[in-house]
């Protein structure tokens, strides 16, 4: 029997939610012991202060409440923990707090507070099954209405990260070597087609190209750098063809592909040196003014993408989904 193994995810924290911000700036106003022991903390007074709503703030200092920071007392509300606890009411207004620690995603529209956190959440399971995404969790879990949840999820599904299935339920799809092949499919169609249109520049590309070169034979290619070369000649190369239209799809069709990426090098997989080079080939003719050539090699390119892919795909398929995963993913 094949060995299953497990590991443990490699992104980075999510942008704090609402009642998580809260909870970070009271924290550290009591760290600097700007809000001494004994301060009386109401839920209508720090709503105000922070332009929350009330049961934003409750959830905030209830988070505060676990962690023994401060404490329910027999008036209404909290009071901060410490040395002396005795209670003492005072305008909150007048102590000099600060609210540099709130995090800067709490200002954007709530859909953009929260997508990019969901999009990396999503792109986790798209190797480990099908998954179902709970609206409901999914609000509490960002302190969100459902319907900013739908709106988030819309744009996602977009991207082809999400679909509804006939009971029109939210469900996170794998991406089995069927659908992969589908999509490099349409990447040969779509970007070939686009490559063939675009108006490029050749002084970036022969830039972009000069980075890929220098790159050093020695060590393998940083998963970010990858990234960021594989994309910059997606736009300078595919995504600088006059047709919007096309650029849409072609756009929405790499998103699955990025995402699985993203889980394949946090698995621990290695960036394809090979792929850079092959686009190094397709950026000299390009270059050359021999689009037909560049396309017939971006389409070889992609294939060769292809049977990579599958491969480090059958590779995964021995490691168990990570235990961490979001409440709001149900497996399926």
């Amino acid at each position: 029997m094949t060995r299953k193994v497990t590991i443990e995810s490699a992104f980075e924290p999510q942008p704090a939610t609402l009642f998580e911000a809260a909870a970070t700036l009271i924290r550290a106003n009591i760290s600097e012991g700007k809000l001494e022991p004994g301060v009386v903390l109401q839920e209508s007074a720090l709503a105000e202060m922070l332009s929350m709503s009330r049961a934003t703030v409750k959830r905030a200092l209830a988070i505060l409440a676990n962690e023994g920071l401060i404490r329910r007392f027999s008036g209404r509300g909290y009071l901060v923990t410490g040395a002396d606890e005795t209670p003492r009411r005072v305008d909150l207004r007048t102590l000099d707090l600060y609210f540099d620690s709130i995090d800067e995603t709490v200002g954007k529209p709530n859909w953009q507070r929260i997508q990019d956190a969901v999009e990396k959440e999503l792109s986790r399971c798209l190797v480990f099954g099908r998954y179902r995404v709970v609206e409901a969790l999914l609000a509490q879990e960002f302190d969100v209405s459902r319907t900013v949840v739908r709106d988030v999820l819309s744009r996602l599904q977009e991207r082809g990260l999400v679909e509804k299935s006939a009971n029109s339920r939210w469900v996170v799809e794998p991406l089995t070597a069927q659908r992969i092949k589908n999509k490099f499919e349409l990447c040969m169609i779509l970007e070939v087609a686009a490559l063939q249109s675009s108006k490029v520049d050749a002084e970036p590309l022969g830039e972009l190209a000069n980075e890929i070169r220098s790159l050093s034979q020695d060590e393998p290619v940083n998963p970010q750098t990858w990234f960021d070369l594989d994309h910059r000649f997606f736009q300078l190369a595919i995504l600088s063809t006059p047709n919007r239209d096309l650029a849409h799809y072609v756009n929405g069709n790499r998103s699955g592909l990025r995402a699985l990426r993203s889980v394949l090098f946090s698995l621990g997989l290695p960036a394809d040196r090979q792929s850079l080079m092959e686009l190094c080939m397709v950026i000299d003719l390009l270059r050359a003014g021999t689009t037909t050539a560049a396309a017939s090699m971006l389409s070889t390119h992609l294939g060769n993408a292809l049977h990579r892919t599958v491969v480090q795909l059958k590779i995964v398929s021995v490691i168990n989904p990570p235990e961490d995963l979001a409440p709001y993913l149900v497996p399926a």
